[in-house]
């Protein structure tokens, strides 16, 4: 079952990034993040809540409880404000592929880490999903100064360094526990760190500004986000992090055809042998 929930988070991960790339183009990234995070805490507490899991809070351990809060730390203190920072400034076809490197960190943090087996299999999936990875981010094609570019490319590097972070943490956070209390507590986090942010910046007044259509947007995508969040922490909590997260980031195939239908973005020949590496790579796991 926990390589369903895998696929059911991938599925809602990639419709996540085209709903938030469309409700941040009008509004400042960190402000919207801040928001659809507000949608996600609200979504995740209902579940706790309709489920009957909040009796069990108090039988969290204060280890699992640091591990949660340190993961929606790194999720929205920093994976989530450089994610969207660069999907504000850069193109979803190159962004989204630099993000998913996480993958493989995660695969690496996972072994070291966790003490997850290391196969044959494993490592050759490794290699094509890093190469893939590396084939997709080539692009010549985007129509951005050198200087901005760098700056994006930059924030979906570091995005990726901190989602692998989370990925490890999160798993850690919820081994003796609800994985959907563990996903609405972290949460919680990531809303403080977001506002944090918000608030240093004094973005706050941005709100006045934002028009109903990404408002719509904005709050899709926490919905999103959240469905997508309850199958990732359910499956890491069933399943071996080095297995979850890259059938996690098959999330990429959802985003770039909805890249391609809705915001008419297209894949280089180059790009698109890429992306079947990494698809083939992530397979290649289920064997």
């Amino acid at each position: 079952m926990w390589v369903i929930y895998a696929f059911g988070a991938a599925l809602f991960a990639g419709i996540t990034s085209i709903l938030a790339k469309i409700g941040i183009q009008n509004t400042d990234s960190n402000l919207a993040t801040a928001l659809r995070t507000g949608i996600v805490v609200i979504f995740a507490w209902i579940i706790v809540f309709a489920g009957n899991i909040h009796h069990t809070l108090y039988d969290i351990s204060l280890n699992s409880l640091v591990y949660l809060i340190l993961s929606g730390m790194t999720t929205g203190g920093a994976s989530w404000i450089f994610y969207f920072r660069a999907l504000q400034l850069g193109n979803v076809n190159v962004v989204v592929p630099i993000d998913k490197s996480s993958t493989v960190i995660t695969m690496l943090f996972a072994i070291i880490m966790l003490g997850e087996p290391v196969t044959i299999l494993k490592i050759i999936s490794m290699a094509m999903i890093g190469a893939g990875t590396y084939m997709m981010i080539q692009r010549q094609e985007v129509e951005q100064s050198a200087d901005r570019s760098r700056k994006w490319i930059w924030y979906a590097v570091l995005s990726a360094f901190f989602a692998a972070l989370t990925a490890i943490l999160g798993k850690v956070g919820i081994e003796d526990g609800d994985s959907n209390l563990g996903t609405a507590i972290r949460t919680i986090v990531v809303l403080i760190m977001a506002w944090v942010i918000v608030f240093a910046t004094k973005k706050q007044g941005g709100i006045k500004e934002i028009d109903k259509k990404s408002w719509i947007f904005i709050t899709l995508s926490g919905l999103a986000t959240g469905m997508s969040w309850l199958f990732y922490f359910k499956a890491l909590q069933e399943g071996q992090a080095s297995i979850v997260v890259p059938i996690d980031k098959l999330s990429i195939i959802v985003t770039i055809i909805f890249a391609y239908i809705v915001l008419k973005e297209k894949l280089s020949i180059k790009s698109f042998a890429g992306l079947i590496l990494i698809i083939l790579g992530t397979l290649l796991l289920l064997i």
